[in-house]
């Protein structure tokens, strides 16, 4: 099942390092079968508010998302971005295909789908 890691930056220093982290990272995701699906660009807000940046890079599972993540090519290189961004960064399973929104009630205690 795919999965994701998912940056949600409220604010990002864009300088130098920012730059060598951009052009250091798709290096590291190669391996691990990652990919960018979603890098920044212009949000439409139809509910609530947000004002950040948000990224998702799709892995092919949990796994190899967390490799990625772990790997030394990776940590090399994450402070160029953690030290000049704030926000969160965290990885989510995908769902398989043909799921529909009441498959999740089979997950929850006392529903009934």
């Amino acid at each position: 099942m795919p999965a994701y890691a998912v940056a949600h930056l409220r604010q990002v220093d864009f300088g130098p390092d920012i730059v060598a982290y951009l052009q250091r990272i798709d290096a590291t995701l190669d391996p691990y079968g990652g990919r960018f699906v979603v890098h920044g660009g212009p949000v439409e807000v139809i509910e609530g508010g947000f004002s950040a940046d948000l990224i998702m890079i799709e892995f092919p599972d949990r796994e190899n998302a967390r490799a990625w993540y772990a790997s030394p090519e990776y940590q090399a290189i994450l402070r160029l971005r953690t030290d000049h961004s704030t926000g969160d960064v965290f990885l989510v399973e995908g769902v398989p295909q043909g799921y529909r929104g009441v498959d999740i009630l089979k997950k929850l205690p006392h529903a009934t789908a």
